[in-house]
């Protein structure tokens, strides 16, 4: 009885809305309505996971096997505004939802057996410092916990490098140039890996991350975003 006093005390004073619509949530709600849930712009990519608009950014860059992306990004959309909440607003508890909502669909298409392991991209620590979390990491906790299948901090960043926002495709390639780098102590031979990062726009930083995987021993590398841009 007095918890449940308390927690109406606390939800009156500091309520608990969505990270989109900005209703009130109910109880059983995290982060998001049910309806802003149902009206995420989902690419489906996952149905076809060999062949899409980010396998053809890629092509060349890494031997990856498939790339997946669970929204689409638009400017000025709500992939957009969720990455934005998620980025600049210490919110990162709304990557780790995704991550298991995410889960639920690859499950039910059958990937709950495709990896043995999955790889977030890092952040430089000082990026870490300044933010206080990762999201890629965030994401990719959500997606461990509803796939069951565990999560690693395998790579590191050894050079700290300027934001890609502004950066042509040939810039951001050139920018994470020998970036990372194995987390010293960590053994990846023979390990089915999905990497997994925030957005995916060019594929540069995935790409590079995915050939230190491969080159010290990993047997597939797959990806995996929040969103994806055209």
């Amino acid at each position: 009885m007095r918890l449940h006093f308390f927690k109406d005390f606390f939800d009156l004073i500091y309520p608990r809305n969505c990270a989109l619509c900005g209703r009130n949530l109910f109880d059983f709600e995290v982060c998001f309505c049910r309806i802003c849930i149902g009206t995420l712009p989902k690419t489906l990519y996952h149905k076809m996971p060999s062949e899409n608009d980010i396998t053809d950014k890629i092509k060349g860059l890494s031997n990856i096997g498939m790339a997946m992306s669970f929204l689409r990004f638009t400017s000025g959309g709500q992939s957009q505004k969720i990455l934005h909440r998620l980025k600049y607003r210490n919110k990162p508890e709304i990557a780790e939802k995704l991550g298991k909502l995410y889960a639920q669909d690859l499950l039910e298409a059958n990937f709950r057996t495709s990896w043995d392991l999955i790889v977030p991209v890092p952040l430089h620590p000082i990026k870490l410092l300044r933010r206080g979390y990762n999201q890629s990491e965030q994401f990719a906790k959500g997606m461990s916990e509803g796939l069951g299948i565990v999560y690693e901090n395998a790579l590191e960043r050894k050079k700290f490098t300027e934001t890609q926002t502004k950066k042509s495709r040939l810039q951001r390639m050139e920018n994470v140039d020998d970036v990372f780098q194995l987390t010293s102590g960590m053994s990846i031979v023979n390990l089915r890996i999905l990497l997994v990062d925030d957005v995916i726009t060019t594929g540069a930083t995935l790409c590079s991350c995915a050939n230190v995987l491969l080159a010290n021993g990993a047997k597939t590398v797959d990806l995996a975003s929040i969103a994806a841009g055209k």
